[in-house]
């Protein structure tokens, strides 16, 4: 007998993870189908849930005023839709073969288990943490939760020093290290890599550099950390390198992620090269008829390499769980791939990118030429225009396109989002320059920059041929 039909004709849809994915797919499956047809249960180890984990750096520099505005749906407006939510429950176990999953209260420590038709893995991913003498002691911060953004809060209001080691010059890092710097420390960035922002050429990182230390942030680079060191009470005093000791207050890890996957690895479900797990075009588990997998957790197809990759960005999570709810609803949609965009900021620089960096291009065997350009956000005679670079990758004698990256002040960043269709589109630079742009001297001068950066990059694949 199916389980369905033990419990009637409605089925049961599982969801492990509160989240972006996991609740996106959720809310989709809810719409697709009423409480009657279809009976949902979601758990969340956590106090949160859909939360901007992206904000968190903003709420900590104070631009964000108060934790719940970085709530989009709260627990009790999930249950309002016929949604089984249950909080501060994490689940343990996976059994695949007899369709049930087993849960423990993070409080009570009671278990149980809860079978399943229908199962959605978004268990996210985890920041890593080195595993260096001193990384635990208090004053030493992760942020990936509100909880850590909470804790992280407290220790600061907490703390009388004034110094700070952000370690790792990522997204999160540099962030974080512009969070600080707001909140009135003294920040010092300890960085592994040449430059920061390793998501770009170290050309490229090199103009973020410059800018981070004119903020007045220390970039330590080709540094790794080898122990944090700790005072009489055992708090965190200093972040060690071979060659130096950097006096802290507080410490802010941000090294990045690596998918939440040891539940689906125990269970048997395939992982990546990444530790991601592998889905269809449909975000269903390889080899695995009824149980879906989104957001961080999952390795994405590269549209532009061919290649799967772990992008660890809320962007991507929420279509997961578009189409996750449809299809565990019985619709249909798919998720093609990413051509891997991202934007941050540091104070007023602005940092955009997409597709493939030269090492990326390299490694999948691409021949490429680039071009580098600098010009302005807008007519250079018009108010406030300001200076930006763009450096752009063309494939060598077709002239694909292949990648952008920008670097600039206000109106920069968001200008990658039209190398981002491109790349979707698979347009040639050639092809690029004759993109019908929006232009007036407020917005970008006659030829916007990246237009000036494809004209330059068909130049090159030009003298290639």
């Amino acid at each position: 007998m199916s389980m369905n039909a033990a419990r009637g004709t409605r089925e049961r849809l599982v969801v492990i993870g509160g989240d972006a994915a996991g609740m996106s797919a959720a809310s989709q499956a809810r719409r697709s189908k009423g409480p009657g047809e279809l009976e949902i249960v979601a758990f969340e180890r956590g106090h949160f849930t859909s939360f901007s984990a992206c904000g968190i750096p903003y709420w900590v520099g104070g631009d964000v005023p108060e934790r719940d505005r970085l709530i989009a749906r709260t627990a009790e407006e999930h249950r309002a839709r016929d949604i089984d939510l249950r909080m501060r429950t994490e689940v343990t176990e996976i059994d695949v073969a007899g369709g049930r999953v087993r849960a423990r209260d993070v409080d009570s420590g009671a278990e149980s288990w809860t079978s399943y038709d229908k199962l959605v893995i978004a268990t996210g991913a985890r920041p890593i943490r080195p595993d260096l003498p001193g990384v635990d002691a208090p004053g030493v911060h992760g942020v990936q939760t509100l909880d850590d953004g909470q804790e992280l809060l407290d220790t600061l209001a907490a703390t009388r020093g004034r110094r700070a080691v952000v370690v790792g010059a990522g997204y999160i890092g540099v962030e974080m290290a512009e969070a600080l710097i707001k909140r009135g420390y003294e920040v010092t960035v300890v960085n592994r890599g040449r430059e920061p922002m390793s998501t770009l050429d170290p050309d490229m990182g090199r103009l973020v550099h410059e800018a981070m230390e004119g903020l007045g942030i220390t970039m330590v680079n080709d540094a790794e950390v080898t122990k944090l060191l700790t005072g009489d009470d055992g708090r965190v005093r200093a972040v060690a390198t071979e060659d130096a000791e950097f006096p802290a207050d507080v410490v802010v890890l941000g090294i990045g992620v690596r998918p939440e996957t040891g539940l689906a690895a125990d269970a048997g479900l395939p992982l990546g090269a990444h530790g991601g797990l592998l889905t269809d075009l449909a975000m269903r588990v390889r080899g695995h008829e009824n149980i879906w997998a989104g957001g961080d957790c999952v390795e994405v197809l590269d549209l532009v390499s061919g290649q799967e990759r772990h992008i660890a960005l809320g962007t991507h999570a929420n279509k997961h769980g578009q189409v996750i709810g449809t299809n565990a609803a019985g619709g249909y949609a798919t998720f093609p791939g990413v051509v891997g965009t991202a934007v941050s900021k540091v104070c007023d620089l602005e940092i955009a990118r997409t597709g493939l960096r030269e090492k990326d291009a390299r490694r999948v065997g691409l021949q490429f030429v680039t071009a580098t350009i600098e010009s302005t956000s807008r007519a250079g005679y018009y108010p406030g225009a300001s200076p930006m670079t763009v450096k752009m990758l063309a494939e060598r004698r077709t002239g694909r396109l292949l990648g952008v990256q920008i670097v600039g002040r206000e109106g920069a960043g968001k200008r990658v989002d039209i190398a981002a269709v491109a790349l979707t589109a698979g347009l040639t630079v050639e092809q690029m320059t004759a993109l019908d742009l929006g232009y007036a001297p407020p917005f970008s001068p006659v030829w916007d920059p990246v237009l000036v950066a494809a004209r330059k990059a068909a130049r090159a694949v030009a003298q290639q041929a």
